[in-house]
C-alpha cells in the first residue's frame, strides 16, 4: 500500500479538518501528516478570531482537539512557512502539501479619510482582544463615540466588545491586558452601519440576540429603517433565519430606554462615503440608500454625518500571498480548481493544494470548512501520479532540519503544556482560562 507523506501549512480548522479526512481515507493508502503552524498554538481563527464571550466555540475546539489527540498527526508550531521551511524543503520531505493559511487581514474600504488616526481594521482589533501574540499589547480605547462599518458577525463582535462592560467579560478567557484596556474605555455610544436593510443582514440570530443581553447597554434602532420593500418582506416570510432576525430587531423598536450608561445604535440603509477629520477621526459620513429592485441598493442623494472619534471597518477578511505559490491579488486567494492549485496558464501545479479561506475566500461559517476540505482531499487522493518524490521522506528528517536551523518549534505535547498552564492561571483567580499573550512566553512554556 502506498504511503503518503503530507504537509499541511496552517493548523486552524481548515488544516485540521483536512488532516482528519485524510486519516479516515487511510484504507486507500497509508498517510503520515505533519501540520505546520506559524503560531505556537493551534486552532487559528477559532482561538484568535472569535470574540471571547462565545462559549459555543469551545465545542469546536474540543472537536479539533480530538483530531489532534489521536496521536496520528504531528504538530510543528512556531514554524513560519517561507522563513523556517520553504517549498523546496516540502518537496524534499513530502509527497504533497495543502495550504490552509486562511485570511487574517482586513479587506480594504476605499473611502476618503480611511487612513486617519482613529480609523481601524476590525481584524486587527479582534486579534488584539483575542490575545494574538503578533499584535501590540495596547489598544487606543480613548473614544466616547465609535462607528463600526459592516453588517456581519464580525461587526457585531467588535461592537459588542466595545460596548460591553469589561467586568462582564471576566468569565471568559480574555487576557489581562485586554481587560485592563476595556475597563478604562470611556465609550458611551457605538454605532453599527450597514449599507443594506434589516432583511439583508449577515448576522446569525444568536449573535444578534447577544446584543440585547448586555448589562447596562441600551439597543437603539430607527423606525425609518423598517419601511421594507416587497423583496425584503418576501425574504422574511420565506427564510426562517431572516424571520428570526426580523423578530429580534422589531422587538427592540418597542423596548423603552433604561437610561443605560452605554448605547449601541443599529443603522441600516447607510452607504459609507467618508471618514471626516483633519488630524484624526471626527465624524462618519454616509449616504442613505434604498433597494434598487435588483437585490442591491442605490443612493438617495441624502447625506448624513454622525460624530465619532473612531471608526472600525468590518467589511471582510482578505488572504495574504504565500511564497512561491500562485496568488490572486484581486480575490485574496490561491487560484485553484476544487482545491487543486493552478498556475497562470490555468494548469494544475503538481503536489500543491489549498483548502479553507485561502482557497475560497472568507465566506461561510466554520462548518463549511469541513465540506471544503473534503473536496480538496478528494483531489489529493486521486492525484497520486502528480505527487512529488521526496528525497528524505522519513519523519525524523524534518525534525533534524528544523533543529539544524535553530527553529524553536512547539509540538502537540507543548500545546498541552500551554493549555494546562493557561487553565491553571485562570483557575488561580476564579476564571476558566487566561491566555498567555507573548510569543516568547508561549514558546518557553510549550517547550518546558
Amino acid at each position: 500500500m502506498t504511503t503518503l507523506r503530507l504537509a499541511i501549512v496552517g493548523a486552524g480548522p481548515a488544516g485540521i479538518y483536512a488532516a482528519d479526512i485524510l486519516l479516515k481515507a487511510e484504507r486507500k493508502f497509508d498517510v503520515s501528516i505533519d501540520l505546520f503552524e506559524h503560531l505556537p498554538a493551534p486552532y487559528g481563527l477559532v482561538r484568535y478570531g472569535v470574540a471571547p464571550d462565545h462559549p459555543r466555540i469551545k465545542g469546536i475546539i474540543n472537536a479539533l482537539r480530538d483530531v489532534l489527540d489521536t496521536g496520528r498527526i504531528r504538530l510543528f508550531g512556531n514554524v513560519l512557512y517561507g522563513r523556517d521551511i520553504t517549498l523546496a524543503d516540502l518537496k524534499k520531505h513530502y509527497n504533497a502539501v495543502i495550504f490552509a493559511t486562511g485570511a487574517v487581514k482586513d479587506a480594504d474600504l476605499n473611502i476618503p479619510g480611511i487612513e486617519l488616526p482613529g480609523s481601524f481594521g476590525a481584524a486587527e482589533f479582534v486579534s488584539w482582544y483575542d490575545g494574538h501574540p503578533d499584535f501590540p499589547r495596547e489598544w487606543p480605547l480613548t473614544h466616547r463615540e465609535v462607528a463600526v462599518i459592516g453588517n456581519g458577525n464580525v461587526a457585531l463582535d467588535v461592537a459588542r466588545t466595545l460596548a460591553k462592560h469589561a467586568d462582564d467579560l471576566l468569565p471568559t478567557e480574555i487576557p489581562g491586558n485586554v481587560y485592563d484596556g476595556l475597563k478604562a474605555s470611556p465609550v458611551t455610544d457605538v454605532h453599527v452601519f450597514g449599507r443594506r436593510g434589516p432583511a439583508q443582514v449577515k448576522f446569525t440570530p444568536l449573535e444578534l440576540r447577544e446584543l440585547g443581553e448586555m448589562r447596562d447597554v441600551d439597543i437603539i434602532v430607527h423606525d425609518e429603517d423598517f419601511d421594507l420593500d416587497a423583496a425584503s418582506i418576501a425574504a422574511i416570510e420565506t427564510n426562517k433565519q431572516i424571520m428570526v432576525l426580523n423578530r429580534v430587531l422589531n422587538s427592540w423598536r418597542t423596548r423603552e430606554s433604561t437610561g443605560a450608561s452605554r448605547r449601541l445604535h443599529l443603522h441600516f440603509w447607510a452607504k459609507p462615503v467618508e471618514i471626516v477629520g483633519t488630524d484624526a477621526v471626527e465624524a462618519f459620513r454616509y449616504e442613505r440608500t434604498v433597494p434598487d429592485a435588483a437585490g442591491g441598493v442605490t443612493g438617495t442623494g441624502e447625506f448624513r454625518e454622525v460624530a465619532v472619534q473612531a471608526v472600525y471597518r468590518a467589511v471582510g477578511y482578505f488572504g495574504s500571498p504565500v511564497l512561491e505559490i500562485p496568488f490572486d491579488d484581486k480575490r485574496g486567494v490561491i487560484p485553484n480548481r476544487e482545491g487543486q492549485v493552478i498556475d497562470d496558464a490555468d494548469q494544475p501545479v503538481p503536489g500543491v493544494y489549498a483548502t479553507g479561506w485561502i482557497k475560497r475566500g472568507p465566506v461561510g461559517l466554520i462548518g463549511h470548512t469541513k465540506s471544503d476540505a473534503m473536496e480538496t482531499v478528494a483531489h489529493v487522493i486521486n492525484d497520486q501520479a502528480n505527487w512529488w518524490m521526496p528525497e528524505s521522506p522519513s519523519e525524523a528528517s524534518v525534525i533534524e532540519l528544523l533543529d539544524t536551523r535553530g527553529v524553536k518549534f512547539t509540538n502537540l505535547n507543548g500545546w498541552h503544556n500551554l493549555d494546562q498552564h493557561e487553565l491553571a492561571i485562570g483557575e488561580a483567580v476564579g476564571r476558566t482560562r487566561i491566555k498567555v499573550v507573548a510569543r516568547d512566553e508561549m514558546v518557553a512554556i510549550s517547550r518546558g
